[in-house]
């Protein structure tokens, strides 16, 4: 099974244009890098994204990215559970409504999706984009923080729970009761997707142990139930490499034709399904010799190395990339 594209989907990306059409590229480039820096200085969304021109420029120069890395997360996810179809979707700290698109894109017969976000302007534009983009399912907005339910909140169940880069904005010691109450709400599977950094993978670590905690089965990246087996000056992330269209590079105003994302997820599910035997967790290195994995594999890291002069083994395992699940182990490939 191929993962999807991490390409924004060509009605989504049209609608973006279409609301930047008239806009000058040179204060969407202004407000973009504005972003960037209120981002690096890790300032909430509340303080970053002020007004519609704002969420403009976040469209422009961050939503692609966000949508390639979610899409990425969700792809593994349909990877590991072929059988798993959710009809409801959760789409928590949605800004734009990235992992809704991106969930539509794996599951085209999701049939009500909730939008929820802490920012009016962010939910008002995403439920504007969704229409705009052809998006078949029903959408609920919600204006809410998750951080800070509301008395008497709806407790309604979800299919699939999608966290796409908000849990970075909670602080560590709120983490438990955040996931407490997002693992309340999850019927199916919960996903979160979050920057690919030492701190976000340490952050997601906490995460992890809090939802075992609570009987949940880590399906992805992990495949084990097991504390982390990395070093401590270690961490797990994986890249995924898109194209810019137009509208990305002038706003952003970059010449290359892609970008890479890198990215840490989580995915833990009410069932158990059938875990991979390991998951290569570093972009394998060839040589003359043969190709090197870093695997994590059962309760354990491993380095393995498959000669070029084993030519069967190594025709099956070089076709393996940064991220990809290993179903044997690697010597029996």
């Amino acid at each position: 099974m191929s993962l999807p594209s991490p390409e924004l989907p060509a009605p989504l990306s049209a609608a973006i244009e279409a609301r930047l059409e008239g806009r000058a590229h040179g204060m969407l480039r202004d407000r973009a890098r504005q972003l960037s820096e209120r981002y690096r200085a890790h300032r909430p969304t509340s303080e970053t994204i002020r007004d519609e021109t704002d969420a403009l420029a976040y469209a422009a120069t961050r939503m692609p990215a966000t949508y390639a890395a979610i899409v990425t997360a969700l792809g593994r996810l349909d990877e590991q559970s072929p059988e798993f179809a959710p009809k409801r979707m959760l789409d928590v700290g949605c800004g734009l409504g990235a992992a809704s698109c991106a969930a539509a894109t794996v599951w085209p017969n999701i049939a009500e999706i909730t939008l929820l976000d802490r920012s009016a302007l962010f939910l008002k534009l995403a439920a504007a984009l969704a229409q705009e983009s052809g998006l078949r399912a029903t959408i609920e907005a919600t204006h809410a923080d998750m951080a800070a339910p509301r008395a008497g909140e709806d407790a309604a169940s979800f299919d699939l729970v999608v966290v796409g880069y908000a849990l970075t904005e909670i602080a560590e010691a709120d983490l438990p009761a955040v996931i407490d109450q997002l693992w309340s709400r999850t019927s199916g599977a919960l996903v979160i997707v979050e920057p690919g950094t030492p701190r976000d993978h340490a952050r997601l670590m906490i995460v992890r142990s809090r939802l075992i905690a609570l009987g949940a089965h880590i399906l992805a990246p992990c495949p084990h139930q097991a504390p982390c087996p990395l070093p401590a000056n270690d961490w797990c992330h994986f890249s995924v490499r898109l194209p810019r269209r137009r509208a990305h590079k002038l706003v952003k105003g970059a010449d290359a034709p892609f970008e890479d994302e890198k990215f840490a997820y989580l995915v833990a599910g009410r069932s158990a399904g059938s875990p991979p035997r390991a998951r290569v967790i570093a972009p394998p290195r060839v040589s003359r010799a043969g190709i090197s994995l870093r695997l994590c594999a059962d309760k354990a890291f491993e380095e393995t190395f498959i000669p070029k002069r084993d030519k069967a083994r190594y025709e099956k395992i070089r076709k393996k990339d940064w991220g990809d699940p290993l179903r044997a182990p690697a010597e029996e490939i």
